[in-house]
């Protein structure tokens, strides 16, 4: 089963308590496949607690990217957490993690 970052990259931002992460699919074949596997539901389930807030992905279909973003994520902001390498940049590189959703079926044909 291949993994997100096999068919994508990210940049990330953090402020005060919340995460935003741009999901860049590597090609324009790619961008379905980033479409079904980047949802809010497999975000949280990833981060489990960690996240405590809402997660919102706004597709981006100029750039073929989602933006993700994770509210109340940071344990009470990057300079107050005590988690270690609680950032932005760690959480964009852990929805690297996500295993790619494959296309259904019906749209595989």
């Amino acid at each position: 089963m291949p993994f997100l970052h096999e068919i994508a990259y990210v940049r990330s931002g953090d402020k005060s308590d919340s995460v935003s992460v741009g999901v860049i699919a590597r090609t324009p074949a790619d961008y379905p496949a980033v479409l079904r596997t980047v949802t809010p539901a497999a975000v949280k389930a990833l981060f489990g607690d960690w996240v405590r807030g809402e997660v919102e992905v706004y597709p981006m279909d100029n750039i073929e990217a989602v933006m993700v973003v994770m509210r109340r994520a940071l344990g009470g902001g990057a300079t107050r957490t005590l988690r270690l390498d609680q950032t932005g940049k760690a959480l964009g590189n852990g929805v690297l993690r996500l295993p790619v959703v494959d296309a259904p079926a019906a749209d595989a044909a």
